[in-house]
């Protein structure tokens, strides 16, 4: 395959983490001389990093291999990621797919790719900016082992990028441009030597103007944690991942935390913090999850009043504890239960937005769309301002007017 003008597509499924890992993979394609292109683009190379933590992720990914090869049969086509890492074999079977590499290789595949010949060195191009937003990883692994979870089995044991390691990436994307910095990983609660401190040299030694964690446990909330939210540029929005709000249900998840420690690190949050975002997951239909544990966990969710709740069903991974696991969920009853909470969550979302009906707020503009442009603002409130107006990448004050989030400039 010649390397002369060659365009390469990259998917992405799942977690912020892989997001953050395709962000990489781009640069160094650009730095390649690669161009950098949608996946409907017809592009020379596709690359899909894929998701394993639901049998539906599994599903898709196998589709999007599949279509990548309807749309240019003559495309290289590579898996990698969680999928990837799991089933190798399975995945190596499906004639559409040239190579796949698991998460242990995902780091190199520019690499490996250049040494099998499927792409050779040529003038770099300026690294493509895919989103305002650059996400940054600072760790992955996981040592916590929940019963449900396949991520410690694909994504190995916790480990940390070195501090000036993650000093260095956040100032590379500041250069490019970037407005918002992200921080994730798999469990960035366990950045090592401490997440606190990173925070602080992040905010010390950087001129990022906007920095936002990717999701933390409730067990990392402390009170001198919080204390870090005075420095503005620290976005209020907090992704708390709850899973049930049933202790029992909790328990045989392996979830380190009660009910009451989860719903007191939320309130230190909104003591500390004013008019910040708590969104979290929920886990619907897990083993042994009764309509009375269920009911417990909707009840717990209406009264958190969460900004925003992602709702799935409990699917089983293969390794983990829960397949084991007796009084499994039908699948008639686990449907029924995610149509009541995505309801909620929807009721939710109005309810947090409309506190904020009338008030001027910084939004962060990411991209145009027909009739106008969508942003965020830092307690994660998604916007529409109407107009021809370019704001793409930049942060400006903002009224918002409209029970839809729709806006308008003050």
């Amino acid at each position: 395959m010649s390397n002369l003008q060659q365009c390469v597509a990259l998917e992405t499924l799942g977690c912020k983490l892989n997001q953050a890992e395709s962000e990489s993979l781009a640069r160094q394609f650009a730095l390649m001389g690669c161009n950098v292109v949608h996946p409907s683009d017809g592009a020379d190379i596709y690359i899909l990093n894929t998701c394993s933590v639901t049998h539906i992720a599994d599903r898709k990914s196998r589709h999007l291999l599949r279509l990548a090869r309807r749309r240019n049969p003559s495309a290289f086509i590579v898996a990698t990621g969680c999928y990837a890492e799991r089933a190798t074999e399975e995945l190596s079977c499906i004639p559409e797919v040239d190579m796949v590499i698991g998460n242990g290789e995902k780091a190199r595949l520019v690499q490996v790719l250049a040494e099998r010949g499927v792409i050779g060195p040529n003038s770099a191009v300026y690294p493509p900016m895919l989103r305002t937003r650059s996400l940054v990883k600072v760790q992955e692994g996981c040592n916590r082992f929940c019963s449900y979870c396949i991520v410690p089995l694909v994504r190995g044991r916790e480990r940390s990028l070195p501090l000036d390691e993650v000093l260095d990436e956040v100032r590379a994307r500041i250069e490019m441009g970037y407005q918002e910095v992200v921080l994730t990983g798999t469990h960035i609660g366990a950045y090592e030597p401490c997440l606190e401190l990173l925070i602080q040299r992040i905010l010390a030694k950087t001129v990022v103007r906007r920095l936002r964690l990717s999701s933390l446990q409730p067990q990392d909330i402390t009170t001198g944690f919080l204390t870090l939210w005075q420095d503005e540029k620290l976005c209020r929005h907090f992704h708390l991942p709850l899973q049930s709000g049933s202790d029992s249900v909790l328990w045989r998840m392996r979830r380190r935390y009660s009910v009451a420690a989860y719903e007191r690190a939320v309130a230190m949050i909104r003591e500390a913090i004013p008019d910040v975002a708590i969104t979290t997951d929920i886990m619907v239909g897990f083993p042994g999850e009764s309509n009375e544990k269920f009911e417990e966990s909707y009840r717990f969710c209406q009264r958190m009043g969460f900004a925003n709740i992602h709702v799935f069903p409990f699917s089983e991974r293969p390794g983990t504890l829960a397949t084991m696991m007796p009084h499994k969920v039908e699948h008639r009853v686990k449907k029924e239960r995610i149509e009541r909470m995505l309801k909620l969550a929807r009721e939710s979302s109005l309810n947090f937005r409309e506190k904020f009906l009338g008030r001027t707020m910084t939004v962060l503009w990411e991209q145009g769309v027909e009739g106008g442009c969508v942003g965020l603002t830092d307690n994660y409130i998604r916007v529409f301002a109407s107009g021809n107006e370019p704001l793409k990448n930049r942060l400006t004050a903002t009224r918002l007017a409209g029970s839809h989030i729709c806006s308008r400039f003050p």
